[in-house]
């Protein structure tokens, strides 16, 4: 059954028929299926959250790593002032 018609499914002749290739996000077992995009929608959504997740987490890491040259950099800054004969700020 087609859930925005009612009716039966159209298949390949309606445009919300689709093709899923890939992993499954729940289960890690390989998917190739046709089936109708509405009903992929939950399990396109919990790819989705994994892949914001996985996102955030290296958006972090890449912080951290800035964070700690920016630091290093600094520090740098500091001892070439001291060495320099400048006060230290």
């Amino acid at each position: 059954m087609c859930p925005l018609t009612g009716d039966s499914c159209m298949k390949h002749e309606c445009d919300w028929y689709i093709q899923i290739m890939g992993m499954h996000p729940q289960t890690g077992e390989s998917l190739n299926q046709w089936g109708c995009s509405m009903a992929f929608l939950p399990m396109l959504m919990i790819e989705n959250s994994q892949q914001q997740r996985q996102t955030g987490a290296a958006v972090e890491s890449f912080r951290n790593e800035m964070v700690e040259g920016n630091n290093q950099m600094l520090e740098n800054m500091k001892d070439q002032k001291r060495l320099n004969g400048g006060s230290d700020a």
